[in-house]
């Protein structure tokens, strides 16, 4: 079985987006969401090992992902000039 949580959707969001000028908008969407999740976690006990496991797994997920939406428009601006 499968599960899916809370904050899922859109950490899927943001690792499915293919246009970049849009990804920093993701991945701070799904942060917010994560952190969200954490804070109810946080009032209830830390929930399960395998939500907070899937939870650092996506935070680093974004953290590369942040990076490499970096670099792009990094590169964006140096191809403009």
């Amino acid at each position: 079985m499968i599960t899916t949580y809370k904050w899922h959707e859109a950490y899927k969001a943001a690792l499915l987006e293919t246009d970049w000028s849009q990804m920093d908008q993701r991945i701070r969407g799904a942060e917010a969401s994560i952190q969200k999740r954490k804070n109810e976690l946080a009032l209830d006990h830390g929930g399960t090992r395998e939500e907070v496991y899937a939870i650092e797994e996506a935070m680093r997920s974004l953290n590369i992902l942040k990076a490499e939406a970096a670099s792009w428009l990094n590169k964006e601006a140096k191809d403009s000039n």
